[in-house]
């Protein structure tokens, strides 16, 4: 069974009794005032969510700067809008559309990548996947001293 969605009820309720507590208080006023300031909150909301998906639009789909910064800023219960304005990108949608739990990806340059799990639109789960690294692509040992011509430092000292 899903769980409920409350803030579906209880922000409808709020700005109908704002608006019953204010005409009961101020008359035809009151309610002006706060059907303003309920307009006013909702376009303020819209112009948020405009200006994270006009910069998310730039990006491509599923890319971030750095997948290990993504991972530790990420925290329960974050809405998925927040972690579209952290990424500046849309996440690469991993499950059929409009199914829940929804799965995002993003991944960045060097192939790690971070698999987000929203539940109506909340962060639940999240896991970083680091790409395997080849034993033959681990950088060599650094020269030892004594493998080091002598003078070699001396053509890097500048001169007196």
């Amino acid at each position: 069974m899903r769980p409920m969605n409350y803030g579906k009820v209880f922000v409808p309720l709020a700005g109908l009794l704002l608006l019953v507590g204010s005409y009961r208080a101020y008359g035809w006023a009151g309610v002006a005032f706060a059907a303003g300031a309920i307009v006013m909150f909702l376009l303020m909301h819209f112009n948020r969510t405009m200006q994270v998906l006009k910069r998310a639009a730039d990006r491509p789909v599923g890319s971030v700067a750095s997948a290990v910064m993504l991972n530790a800023k990420l925290r329960p219960k974050v809405n998925l809008l927040h972690v579209i304005a952290m990424t500046r990108s849309l996440g690469e949608q991993r499950t059929p559309k409009d199914t829940q739990p929804e799965v995002f990806r993003w991944t960045d340059n060097g192939g790690s990548w971070v698999d987000a799990t929203f539940v109506n639109g909340k962060l639940t789960e999240w896991t970083m996947v680091r790409p395997e690294t080849p034993e033959d692509a681990l950088p060599a040992d650094p020269p030892s001293a004594d493998a080091v011509k002598p003078g070699a430092a001396d053509a890097l000292r500048p001169p007196l």
